[in-house]
């Protein structure tokens, strides 16, 4: 009989860790500041032993805890890049020690200002409160991962009319005897097009990237609709280094022709103007406004799908607005500037 094993069969335990948000998030910052606010005075009510000295003690503690926040904040936002280079969990310490030593800090400041012996449990409080909002910030991140998946589900179902690529089909098999050159480029974009439609859209992507896709689309259509379609591009001062959405052009430009091209009688003209901002970039496109009347079904699905999939890539630092004015229809989009993190 063999001998008996000692060793016990050990399965390696990894602490978990929350994961440090984009701290240059606008969204970001909001919560922090709402949420630590929040902590401020669930802190006060606990410590209160008189209604009547409630807001006195609540104005003694904001002054101990809101220059300590806002430093941090301002931390965060410089050294976020790198921290969120780092594994979680040295992240997490990362944060959480700063969140200490800054509040430490300021209490010593106080002290040596006021006279009062520092009151250290702040510092621990700190630690423990940065923890928390650390822990809620990823909770709500790990929540809305399925909303990510939804969204990137219904990009790639709605990201073209199945009527786009039979009437593409069409146009290039009109000119595939008197052009057959034409018809052979056109195919190649098409293939190109829907090459880049199928590919998975987790990433923001270079603008240019963009860009190029939108012409390919464009210069299909162009193919079908021939000098019906007329296209403005203002893209002199487009950074096209930036990252964007990914689908984020072209099927605005779809909704363009479908709703203001096609239903016209005669020409329409679409203007893509795309310009760098003080904080990113500015894209506009308008086109006409269909008839009163003559609006085709599905009018806000591409709308509606691009404004979820911006809030779930940037938060509330992109904006979305439009709406028709002097016979136009007219989108607006703002977006941040993103860089790739290295």
């Amino acid at each position: 009989m063999p001998d008996r094993c000692d060793e016990t069969l050990s399965i390696p335990l990894h602490w978990f860790a929350p994961r440090v948000p984009d701290c240059r998030n606008q969204g970001i910052w909001l919560r922090l500041l709402l949420a630590a606010n929040a902590l401020l005075l669930v802190v006060a009510l606990i410590g209160n032993s008189a209604l009547t000295r409630l807001p006195g003690e609540i104005a003694a503690l904001a002054a101990r805890v809101e220059p300590a926040l806002l430093l941090v904040l301002v931390l965060l936002f410089w050294l976020g890049p790198w921290l969120r280079r780092q594994r979680p969990a040295l992240a997490f310490l990362l944060v959480v020690l700063l969140a200490a030593v800054t509040m430490a800090g300021v209490d010593l400041l106080l002290a040596r200002l006021t006279g009062a012996p520092p009151n250290w449990r702040s510092t621990a409080g700190a630690a423990a409160a940065a923890a928390l909002l650390l822990a809620w910030l990823d909770l709500r991140a790990r929540a809305q991962a399925p909303a990510q998946a939804e969204a990137r589900l219904a990009a790639l179902t709605a990201r073209m009319r199945p009527h786009f690529f039979f009437n593409s089909l069409n146009a290039v098999l009109g000119v595939l005897r008197d052009d057959p050159r034409r018809a052979e480029t056109a195919l190649e974009e098409l293939g190109e097009l829907f090459r880049a439609l199928m590919r998975d859209q987790r990433e923001l992507v270079p603008l240019s990237d963009e860009i190029a896709l939108a012409r390919k689309y464009l210069d299909i259509e162009k193919l079908r609709l021939g000098e019906r379609l007329q296209v403005r591009w203002e893209v002199t001062d487009c950074p096209t280094d930036l990252l964007a959405l990914p689908l984020l052009l072209q099927p605005l430009l779809e909704n363009a022709v479908y709703h203001g091209i096609e239903p016209g009688a005669g020409d329409g003209e679409i203007r893509v103007r795309i310009a760098a901002t003080r904080t990113g970039v500015r894209i506009e496109i308008d086109n006409p406004a269909p008839a009163a009347g003559g609006t085709r079904p599905g009018n806000r699905m591409a709308l509606d799908n691009l404004r979820e999939r911006l809030m779930l890539f940037y938060d509330l630092e992109a904006r979305l607005d439009c709406g028709e004015r002097a016979g136009r229809y007219h989108v607006c989009i703002d977006l941040p500037r993103r860089e790739a993190v290295r």
